[in-house]
């Protein structure tokens, strides 16, 4: 396997890691007890931390990276495992 496609699964895991991420952990003003700004939505977050984000999703996606790459190398999980309904060519 290539560099550049280690860093492109990279980065698609990254950006799948931030979106599953995203809402883990952000808590409304209500939830707060802070008073909010005339004309705020009820489910504005009132600690959203970008930076904790991005840690999170950078140590998820280099996890989720590793294991790919090592399955990859590897071998421990195939199509073969994965096909449900018998439908993988039988060589």
């Amino acid at each position: 396997m290539h560099w550049t496609s280690i860093i492109a699964i990279y980065v698609l895991f990254w950006v799948m890691s931030a979106f599953v991420l995203l809402p883990f952990g952000v808590r409304t003003h209500d939830e707060m007890g802070l008073e909010k700004i005339p004309g705020q939505a009820d489910s504005a977050p009132g600690n959203f931390r970008p930076k904790r984000l991005l840690v999170r999703a950078t140590l998820l996606a280099a996890v989720l990276t590793a294991l790919y790459v090592l399955n990859y190398v590897y071998g421990w999980v195939g199509y073969e495992q994965l096909d449900l309904f018998n439908r993988a060519p039988s060589y």
